[in-house]
């Protein structure tokens, strides 16, 4: 039996190896998926008025049209898109938020507080009216954020804050309603409804208005990619998460108060 000489047998693996490599110079690197950090350990609440604030401004932020009834014009809760109590890594979490404010906005052109900031999603994602700034609901939201916010650090944020973003894509809304219909329709019903209390409308007069963030698909892709469907988040693909917005922000809902606008 003939054997092979090593000599003979190395030439070829070389050349696959260093034909590898040369091909490799030519993709580029896709950038590393965020790491979320670990569960959201809260603080204490401390005892006395401050703690009773506290406590108000998480059962306004998780009930905010029973809480805060006076200053909503839909069926959301400020947990609906800041997921369980603003504690998600990207979920628009409220961790270390509040001393990131006062901060430039681009879609008001001027710096705002963070009271103006609550004030923006109430007109806007909750379809109502602002709560004043010395408001009894907005001292405890206030209070609340200021509590997740223990142990920031000023101008650098949380390392789950906002949302991850998808890539630039164009979604198309028959094929967005086809994903809808198998992946959101069994919570949020065939026609956007939800379900009062426990599951937001997608569209419709209890939506959000089309002056909120996630009307823009390009939000709530990155909104949907990292964090639904709830039982199996992660498992939609950059395109069809922008197919379902596309599909969502394609129906009706209602129009933002332009009176607002400055929040």
């Amino acid at each position: 039996m003939q054997i092979a000489s090593p000599l003979k047998t190395s030439i070829p693996v070389a050349l696959v190896l260093l034909l590898g490599v040369l091909a490799g110079c030519s993709v580029r690197p896709q950038p590393p998926q965020p790491v979320a950090p670990g569960p959201y350990v809260a603080a204490p609440i401390p005892s006395g008025e401050q703690g009773q604030q506290i406590r108000l401004g998480k059962l306004i932020f998780d009930d905010t049209p029973k809480y805060a009834h006076a200053y909503v014009g839909n069926q959301y809760t400020c947990s609906d898109c800041h997921l369980q109590s603003g504690t998600v890594a990207y979920a628009s979490p409220m961790i270390d938020l509040a001393q990131n404010f006062p901060a430039f906005s681009q879609r008001a052109g001027h710096v705002i507080t963070l009271q103006q900031r609550i004030q923006e999603c109430f007109t806007r994602s909750e379809n109502g009216q602002p709560p004043p700034a010395d408001s009894k609901e907005m001292n405890a939201l206030i209070a609340y954020v200021n509590w997740l916010s223990i142990g920031g650090v000023k101008g650098r944020s949380y390392a789950g804050r906002g949302l991850v973003p998808v890539p630039a894509l164009t979604g198309h809304p028959v094929t967005g309603r086809a994903l809808y219909a198998h992946q959101c329709a069994p919570c949020h019903g065939d026609r956007g409804a939800g379900v009062p209390h426990i599951l937001p409308p997608m569209w419709g007069p209890g939506s959000y208005n089309d002056g909120a963030g996630m009307n823009k698909p390009p939000k709530m892709a990155a909104f949907l990619i990292r964090n639904m469907p709830q039982n199996h988040p992660g498992t939609l693909s950059p395109q069809d998460a922008f197919d379902i917005a596309t599909f969502i922000h394609s129906m009706p809902h209602p129009a933002f108060n332009p009176a607002y606008k400055s929040y």
